[in-house]
């Protein structure tokens, strides 16, 4: 409690330019100051989750977007739905290239040539994503005895919501983009509560069921026909240290789970280990050793 005579003597215009003094210093900026070049902002969460809700109703035409699209206006909403997307990815693919670049003065505009690049080059990937996601819907719907239909699985679903900014991120990673597919995932995972990083590799009908607490490390190979429950770690163990005591980043450290894999709840799989095919892995177990093809590993 500040007693009346020593509110009385504190002067609140030096107290604000004495912690602005603070906070400007170098050193307690290291690391956590991005230095802005002149007219290149970061990429914008909010833009990036109108792209993501764009993507995902051109993907899903009638369940995203606009619900009163038909047979007939279809090409029409998704031609307009595409040439906003084009120009809003090409001006926050810039935004992450000028990003990671400690100086980026764009001469010649190689750079915003390259962002639109890429932009188109992501939407030439559209239908290959639809038909990869086409997949994953019929893994959760034929996974889910209580799923009523393919509709009611991308509707309601978090997996698919998950799922098509993953493999989305997922593209732009392989591109090189910085820094806008981890937003991506991580709007997901606010969204979801499913984590998965855009580096990992997932294979056609992909599903996890309820999805709550799922993590997929970011150099995760997972196959075709793998099926998760909630709260499955697909993690790594303490990665190794280089000779000054800094960890060793971009090894691969996380499991591999080959086709046909199922992983009940709550179950963790921590390193570069490879779980065969057909394997099960029960709820709540701790793997850190390859299981060969066909077992399982399940508590008595």
């Amino acid at each position: 409690m500040i007693l009346t005579s020593e509110m009385g003597n504190y002067n609140h215009s030096e107290a604000l330019t004495r912690t602005v003094e603070q906070l400007s210093q170098p050193e307690s900026l290291e690391g956590l100051f991005h230095r802005h070049t002149e007219g290149n902002p970061l990429p914008s969460g909010k833009v990036l989750g109108e792209i993501i809700e764009l993507s995902r109703a051109i993907i899903f035409p009638g369940y995203f977007g606009k619900s009163s699209v038909n047979t007939h206006t279809i090409k029409f909403h998704i031609g307009a739905n595409v040439e906003k997307l084009f120009k809003m990815l090409s001006d926050q693919i810039m935004a992450g290239l000028c990003f990671g670049c400690e100086v980026c003065p764009d001469t010649g505009g190689h750079c915003r040539e390259r962002a639109k690049d890429i932009a188109a080059r992501l939407i030439e990937k559209l239908p290959e994503i639809r038909r990869t996601l086409a997949t994953d819907v019929e893994a959760a719907y034929n996974g889910d005895p209580a799923a009523v239909n393919s509709g009611e699985v991308i509707s309601c679903y978090p997996v698919i919501k998950a799922l098509a900014n993953y493999r989305i991120a997922h593209e732009l990673h392989l591109m090189g983009v910085p820094l806008i597919p981890r937003i991506m995932t991580e709007m997901a995972h606010s969204e979801t509560g499913i984590d998965i990083h855009p580096g990992a590799k997932i294979g056609h009908h992909f599903t996890i069921d309820h999805g709550t607490g799922v993590v997929v490390g970011a150099t995760c190979i997972i196959g075709n026909n793998v099926k998760l429950y909630q709260g499955v770690t697909l993690g790594a163990k303490s990665f190794p240290k280089d000779e000054d005591g800094n960890p060793i980043k971009g090894i691969a450290r996380h499991p591999i789970l080959e086709d046909n894999v199922i992983v009940y709840s709550n179950a963790t799989i921590l390193g570069r280990i490879t779980i065969g095919e057909g394997c099960i892995v029960g709820a709540n177990m701790w793997v850190t050793e390859d299981m060969e093809a066909g077992s399982r590993r399940i508590k008595n």
